[in-house]
């Protein structure tokens, strides 16, 4: 028998109720995701968004990693709850609008713009704008021949977006592996896959002004391939009164998601010092090594890595919304 002796007048029933009153419950406001969360209240809502960025990416062949690029600001900072997509106003400077945010494209906005628009009129006030860039984003990787991943849906908008949090949230093209890493770790990811989600520079475009200094001067990089340099110090020669000017992240392949980025790394032919610096630190080689010979490791970890990525700091029914608009706030003072 147990040394515990209960009075002559305990009712097991009273401690079990006061146990049910002390023990911490599973907050209801946690977001529960599932690839089929609008099946019942929106159920054309892949349809919608597949045949919105098919015409968008056949308009403008930039959109995918534009997209991919956007969504990837978003979760790194608030998780990924649309903040990303949120309008400066006279109350509040948005994270859209800090510097390090300054050349995110166009045409990923106006693609979830363009989806909003649609959605609302089929199904007004159900699907959140974070849903829309995680789902437009997935659908874009794959139409430029990337992998296919599951998306999760259910993400609620988030209450906050300032540009002042940006900067330590995302990474930089001149940071070192353990900064940068340390970016993707506090948000839960491994080297292993900060390298593969790295490999999202197989498409896309960056300025010069986020390279130049590896071609100019004194400091200038001698580990670049010499005849891209030469052609990149061309391109770049007016950079400094004309920003817009750009290069493909991948100068083989720039509209297809394949694992050409990794090869071209070990060719010297990494666009960014960030780029570069993965085959250079013996933390990431190994994996630059496995992805550019072995383009379904890259592709099988990519897929996972962008699930996972889509999960970041989500947000449930008290701790976000359902935009009516993706650039503002429902309640516009916010």
């Amino acid at each position: 028998m147990s040394n515990m002796q209960f009075s002559r007048g305990f009712n097991p029933f009273v401690l079990l109720f006061c146990l049910a009153v002390v023990v911490p419950t599973i907050s209801a406001d946690v977001a529960i995701l599932r690839t089929d969360y609008y099946q019942k209240t929106c159920p054309d809502f892949h349809k919608i968004v597949r045949e919105a960025v098919t015409t968008k990416q056949v308009q403008q062949p930039t959109t995918a990693a534009g997209t991919l690029r956007l969504f990837f600001h978003d979760c790194f900072l608030e998780g990924c709850d649309a903040s990303v997509l949120i309008a400066t106003n006279s109350f509040n400077k948005a994270e859209r609008d800090d510097d390090l945010n300054d050349s995110l494209p166009g045409d990923a906005f106006d693609i979830v713009t363009r989806i909003k628009t649609a959605l609302e009129l089929s199904c007004p006030g159900v699907v959140s704008c974070a849903d829309i860039l995680a789902q437009a984003t997935r659908d874009l990787v794959t139409m430029v021949g990337g992998p296919y991943f599951d998306v999760k849906l259910g993400r609620k908008d988030g209450f906050e977006s300032k540009a002042h949090k940006v900067r330590g949230n995302v990474p930089m093209a001149n940071q070192t592996v353990p900064d940068i890493h340390g970016i993707f770790k506090k948000n839960g990811f491994t080297l292993r896959e900060m390298v593969a989600l790295s490999g999202a520079h197989t498409i896309g475009f960056s300025h010069c002004k986020e390279f130049a200094d590896r071609l100019y001067g004194s400091k200038a990089d001698k580990e670049i391939n010499p005849r891209f340099a030469a052609a990149l110090k061309d391109l770049c020669k007016n950079h400094t009164v004309d920003d817009t000017i750009a290069a493909f992240n991948d100068v083989m392949t720039p509209g297809k998601f394949d694992n050409m980025y990794f090869k071209n790394l070990k060719r010297g032919l990494g666009l960014l010092a960030s780029d570069h610096i993965l085959i250079k630190d013996n933390s990431t080689k190994p994996f630059v090594d496995l992805y550019a010979t072995n383009e379904t490791a890259f592709f099988e970890d990519f897929a996972r890595a962008m699930e996972k990525l889509g999960m970041v700091g989500v947000k449930g029914d008290k701790e976000g919304e359902v935009r009516r608009r993706c650039d503002h706030f429902n309640n516009l003072n916010v």
